[in-house]
């Protein structure tokens, strides 16, 4: 684990919100010189902590799809059960996120389908595919109130 100071930070918060920042601009924003600004940039690059850089893209301009959140309760919870049950929602195209959770759900995933019968296709394709799910339960979204393009918060 890297120790992060509040150079560090900055750093990351700037990035997360502009990772085509010009190295002297992130440097005057950090009020750091450009080499040591950078290096630490570097430094967080090679830990991990920063995984890459990638487009914020507005998808619904690009195609016009639904949404869905649906909750997902295994029947047993079992290490093999949520692996196997992980293992095949990360490798499915349609999800574009996946939480596990605690409480009255074991799962939490944001689906993004051509349509309605697209999401049904896929829900029926889990549930052949005998995951172990005991029950799941479907939310169209209507509208995006928020959403953050990385999930760093703003009073880290």
């Amino acid at each position: 684990m890297i120790k992060l100071d509040r150079y560090d930070l900055a750093i990351l918060r700037i990035l997360a919100r502009d990772g085509r920042i010009t190295k002297s601009r992130l440097a005057e924003e950090v009020n750091l010189s450009i080499s040591p600004a950078w290096e630490r940039v570097r430094k967080l690059e090679e830990s991990g902590i920063i995984r890459g850089y990638r487009a914020d893209v507005d998808w619904s301009a690009v195609f016009k799809g639904s949404r869905i959140i649906v909750e997902v309760t295994l029947a047993r919870h079992t290490a093999h059960d949520m692996r196997r049950f992980e293992e095949r929602v990360a490798s499915a195209p349609e999800v574009a996120q996946c939480y596990a959770t605690g409480g009255g759900v074991d799962y939490v995933l944001h689906v993004v389908a051509r349509d309605i019968d697209h999401y049904q296709r896929f829900i029926d394709s889990l549930l052949v595919d005998e995951l172990g799910i005991e029950k799941y339960f479907t939310y169209i979204v209507t509208k995006v109130v928020k959403s953050m393009p990385d999930d760093a918060p703003d009073w880290a």
